[in-house]
């Protein structure tokens, strides 16, 4: 990454020391701490709940590398205005949202003939097959369609042009090393650049580079392709779902007129500074979270159970997932970005 821009592990202090409405709360970092290193010290929750998730693919081969990139190159945006109105997929008889309405589609049309995650055919599919793909069982679309269409073309030329048509070379070049496979994709795929301006700093939050190189290192389970000896220079990937969670369980507190503003549901603005405030919270909540438990349990069990960012945010998402009932009284930073 250019040495202009700060890291997300970097950007997050940066944000969090010099933040006016969100604030992290010590006695949240530690219940949270608590609670998720009972989780691993039990072996409750593991590298293993990527796999567990029926609609994300379970064979360590080659093409599931492309499936994986084109996954996190479209991994953006998918909450819709209101409940009635949902943008949803059909697959096997089950409809299904948000994220899982992007991987649903995505096994629906492998399994229709259609090679979407081969580079050389989404690098120039058309707007109505793309939408075809997408199609939703409500009379609601895909928010940002567009979006998606030039996202596909954009980084499917690139690896037509430069890495023999598939991810993998890109993982072939970057020596195990996650912050060298960031250097790769920033610098080779630009919709991946998920910047900021805060208080006169670039910042980078990195959410779908990031999410990517994790979830093929938990899809690979740590080996192969998914091997990499820096997996704890990944930060967690700051969305508007963690922060609703870390908010619930008491990690981050809201100024009351964040929490004002929030409740209004007006549409945020891509890198504004509230935004950012939260996002960057959220990641630096985490890294303290971390650092709680390594406290507690001490290093070595804490590296035997594969503790790091990427563990503690596949956690607290799925915690989203499950708890989605008790949190709805939580508002959240609309916002349409693809970034997340």
């Amino acid at each position: 990454m250019s040495h202009s821009v700060l890291s997300p592990r970097q950007s997050a202090k940066f944000i969090s020391d010099n933040s006016s409405e969100v604030k992290i709360n010590n006695k949240g970092v530690d219940k949270v701490a608590d609670i998720i290193g009972e989780k691993l010290h039990n072996c409750e929750y593991s590298i293993k709940a990527w796999k567990q998730h029926s609609l994300h693919p379970q064979k360590m081969e080659k093409e599931t590398v492309d499936w994986i990139f084109v996954i996190d190159t479209l991994n953006f945006s998918f909450w819709s205005e209101t409940n009635e109105k949902r943008f949803l997929v059909d697959y096997n008889n089950e409809k299904h949202s948000g994220y899982w309405s992007l991987c649903a589609a995505l096994k629906r049309a492998l399994e229709d003939g259609i090679p979407i995650t081969t580079p050389s055919y989404y690098s120039t599919i058309g707007l109505d097959k793309l939408q075809y793909i997408f199609r939703s069982v409500t009379d609601t679309n895909i928010p940002l369609l567009e979006k998606r269409l030039q996202h596909l073309h954009e980084v499917g030329q690139i690896l037509v042009e430069k890495f023999d048509g598939s991810f993998v070379r890109c993982l072939e070049q970057c020596d195990n090393s996650v912050e060298k496979l960031l250097d790769i994709v920033i610098e080779n795929f630009p919709c991946f650049r998920d910047y900021a301006e805060f208080k006169g700093k670039k910042v980078s939050l990195l959410k779908r580079a990031q999410i990517l190189v994790a979830d093929i290192w938990a899809c690979f389970e740590g080996e192969g392709y998914g091997k990499f000896h820096d997996i704890s220079s990944l930060t967690m990937f700051a969305d508007f779902r963690v922060p609703q969670v870390l908010n619930y369980l008491g990690v981050l507190e809201y100024s009351a007129a964040l929490m004002d503003d929030l409740k209004s549901s007006r549409l945020f603005t891509p890198g504004e500074d509230l935004e950012v405030e939260i996002r960057g919270n959220s990641i630096w909540a985490v890294e303290l979270i971390i650092d709680k438990i390594r406290q507690k349990q001490g290093d070595k069990e804490v590296e035997d159970r594969n503790l790091n960012a990427v563990i503690v945010d596949f956690y607290l998402w799925d915690f989203s997932k499950d708890h989605w009932a008790d949190m709805k009284h939580i508002p959240i930073h609309k916002i349409r970005s693809t970034n997340y």
